[in-house]
Formats: C-alpha cells, structure tokens, sequence
C-alpha cells in the first residue's frame, strides 16, 4: 500500500483501529514530517524565561496541551540545529517528541504535592527523556532509580543527566524483570516505557518498518509482559505503575495490560485517563487507556497506561547479594574538613536531600535514602562527584559545578559557545581577580575557569570539550 507500511502491518492495525477512526488517515499521518517539540529543564530556567531567551533567535512557541514545559517550535530557516546549541549543552532543554511527555504526566497526575513520590523507578530508561521529565516533576528530590539493560546506553543516559543537573538518581544495568524480585514492594511510583516495535515512530525513522514481522511482536510481547509483571512486584502498596510503548497494535498494549489484569485480579486497578488533558477523551480506549495514533494530536503514535498496586506482592525468591559497596559515609571529622572547599564553590542547601560518601580520594554525594536500595542491588553510577583529594588540597569536579554551582561571572551566549569549544576567554578583568571562577549562563553554573590577567583560562574537562557548537 505504501513504502513504509508493510500490508501484514496494514492487516492487523485495521482490525485495531478505534470505529471511529479511517485507516487513510493513519496512513497519510505516517506520511507526514513529524512536528519539532522540545521540553524546557524546569530545574535551570522558568518556561517563561526560557521562551523570551529564543524568540529573539526565531524560534516561535506552540503549547503542548498535556505538558506544562513542553512546546512544539518553528524555526527559523537559518536558525543552527538545536542540537548544537549553547542552550541544549547547558541543558536549558531537552529536544523530546511530544508523546513522549505523556507517560511521565500521566505517573505525577493528580498529585498536590510533586515531592509526594519519595521513591520512584524508571524500567528502561536511555536514553533519559522520560528520566529527566520524572526528575524535573520531583523537583530533583527523592530518589529515582533509572535502569537500563543496554551497556551501549548507559554512557549516552548518563550524559543527559548530567548535562540537565540531575542529582536525585542512580543507575542501575540489569534486564528489567530482575527488579520484582530484588527490589519487591519498594516504589512509590514506577514507569515502564517497554522495549516495543515502535511503529509509532516511523514519522521520524522511515526505516521503522524495516524488521517488522508479526512474528517479531509476539517476541517483543512476551518480554513486555515479562518486565510490567517485575514492576507491579517493585512497587509498594498504594504505589502506581504506568506502562507505556510506542507501538500502535493491541498485542503490545492493551494485551500486556490484559495479561497485568489477568495475573493480580485482586491486586490492581486500573486509573482511567480520560481527564489527563484537554481532549484526552478522543484517545481514550473503554479500558481508560490513551492510544494515542498519529492523526489524533499530529504528534507520534504512543499508548499511556495507568494502573494502582492494592496490596502487598510476596512473590519474591529473595535472592541473596553478595556486593561490598566502595563507599563509606563521611565521619563528622571528614564532613567538618570538606564542608570549607565545598562552601566556596557550592549552594550547601543540597545537603539537605542527601548524604556525602568517600570512594579512594573522591568525595561523593548520594541522593536520600539512597542507602535503602544499595545493600538489595548493585548500580552503575552514584550521585555527584563533589571533589577529588589531591595532597593538601580538595579539587571541586566539574560535575559538582553544574549541579549545585553558585552564582559566578556571567557569559554572553558567544562566550559560552567559545567555553563548549575549550577556548579561553578574552574578558577585561578591572578588578585585577586572581584563581579560579566560577563561569554562568542564564543564572546556571556551567563550569569553571581560571583568571590569567585579561583572560580567563578554560578549565572545561577535555572529554567534553566540543566543536560543534554554533550559534
């Protein structure tokens, strides 16, 4: 029928297909070039701020209706990648398709507090948008475990953390359907953005298509179902689960919440999601699931589930660990000793959603309570890097700047674009300063440089140095 849409998929969608929907339609959406949206970091600048920042640079602002801080955005035809920004290697935002948005609403709806979830698990979490969406919704409080199965990811969600001054997360490098039974009855809240086909992505990946078979989705339905059931056991009573895929079949979704259903009759309900936004009724399926398909919002096509545990899971096997944790938390003797070099480079306020930690000569910061789940399982990354012991000196990291950094000599946006390419920095220095700086952008601590008379040396880590950043 067309070149990206294979029959057999044609086949088994329109059986799916809502009565009140045309399968052309779809069809023609699929067709169409998906719609730029990016999601502004509520963590380093206001949406406000933000949109007064770029209108001058030819960007014009589009609300998204189910994401307070998401935007679809024209751009002006001259205007550089987003990509390659000051802003986004700032990370004042983080370029997201829209749909993607929704399972992380969904999980904080209907919250008075955005604190409310101490505790929180994102199953598959690289590349790190609906991680960083979840952070920024908790207000960088709490702890948020982001896990994610594929060593060849665990760099790039790593880095988006970072890069968008994450501190209330660790990662953890296991298949997902190991956390049940490790980690049973310990979340508050858990996301499950499974692993699928992803059909609804061919928008913007043409070749998404390429290895479809009806064969390969039974496969992946049978993973899903593996992981949502090691979730639903993570998850405390009380605790809420949301299980989302890009895919637009029924197998991948409304039958792997089917099979949830069918496994715990007495221990789940379902929470309708019919009011999550303005028109969330035109996705909404008889179960209150959203499926979102292409032509509905012109966005990618996702499906959106919500589900509540009522009770306690005892399902586990309780299986034993056996890894001795690097780290040792500070003595009242060390803590007085660091508090001096941190005090002259840091907001100390983050200490109160925290704990301070030493691996070898590095001083670390853990986000609260991180020390429930570090004796149950192993994880990959811990917090913030605070400072490096030298001889007779403590060393503030780079990654302790842009995360909790104070206020420092303010950049213009060519002056930052010359810091990300590792250039030093020809400033007039009236006052005569002398040692290190701290250098900002739009109010956010980006790092740190040294004054050399009328100039400010670059001390930008070299591994992030990078020459691709434009205005």
């Amino acid at each position: 029928m067309n070149k990206h849409l294979p029959q057999s998929f044609l086949d088994l969608i329109s059986v799916d297909l809502p009565d009140h929907l045309i399968l052309e339609d779809l069809v023609e959406a699929c067709h169409r070039s998906l719609r730029f949206s990016i999601r502004v970091n509520t963590l380093k600048i206001s949406t406000d701020a933000f949109i007064e920042l770029m209108q001058p640079f030819g960007w014009t602002f589009e609300s998204i209706p189910w994401c307070s801080e998401g935007f679809w955005v024209e751009l002006n035809t001259s205007t550089v990648a987003p990509g390659r920004l000051p802003e986004h290697f700032s990370g004042l935002f983080y370029i997201q398709e829209a749909s993607s948005m929704l399972p992380p609403v969904a999980l904080f709806n209907a919250m008075n507090q955005r604190d409310e979830f101490n505790t929180v698990l994102d199953l598959a979490a690289a590349p790190g948008s609906k991680t960083t969406q979840i952070a920024a919704l908790m207000n960088n409080q709490g702890l948020l475990v982001a896990n994610e199965f594929s060593s060849s990811r665990i760099k790039a969600l790593h880095s988006n953390l970072t890069r968008l001054g994450i501190t209330n997360t660790l990662i953890s490098h296991f298949d997902g359907s190991v956390h049940g039974d490790y980690l049973e009855n310990s979340f508050d809240a858990i996301l499950l953005d499974a692993p699928c086909s992803g059909e609804g992505t061919v928008r913007k990946d043409p070749d998404a298509f390429k290895n479809w078979t009806r064969a390969h989705i039974d496969e992946v339905s049978t993973l899903q179902k593996q992981l949502i059931k090691s979730a639903f056991m993570a998850l405390k009573p009380g605790g809420q689960l949301v299980y989302s895929t890009c895919a637009l079949n029924c197998i991948e979704n409304q039958g792997v919440c089917q099979y949830l259903l069918d496994e715990f009759p007495e221990q789940v309900d379902v929470v309708s999601l019919h009011e999550l936004f303005p028109n969330a009724l035109a996705s909404c399926t008889e179960q209150g699931y959203l499926h979102i398909w292409p032509q509905i919002y012109d966005s990618e096509g996702f499906f959106i589930a919500k589900f509540i545990k009522k009770g306690s899971t005892e399902l586990s096997s309780q299986p034993a660990f056996k890894s001795k944790l690097p780290y040792k938390e500070l003595t009242e003797k060390q803590l007085k000793d660091v508090t001096p070099p941190l005090m002259a480079h840091l907001k100390m306020d983050f200490l109160e959603h925290g704990q301070l930690y030493q691996r070898d000569k590095e001083i670390w910061f853990f986000p609260k309570n991180s020390q429930l789940l570090l004796s149950n399982m192993r994880f990959v990354r811990h917090g913030v890097k605070l400072l490096d012991i030298k001889p007779k000196q403590f060393v503030i990291c780079h990654d302790a700047l842009t995360a909790f950094g104070l206020d420092g000599l303010p950049l213009t946006r060519d002056q930052v674009v010359q810091f990300y390419r590792g250039q030093d920095l020809a400033i007039e220095n009236s006052n005569k300063a002398k040692g290190e700086v701290r250098l900002t952008y739009q109010g956010q601590c980006i790092g740190l440089g040294k004054w050399v008379g009328n100039k400010v040396k670059n001390k930008l880590p070299r591994q992030l140095v990078n020459d691709n950043v434009a205005i």
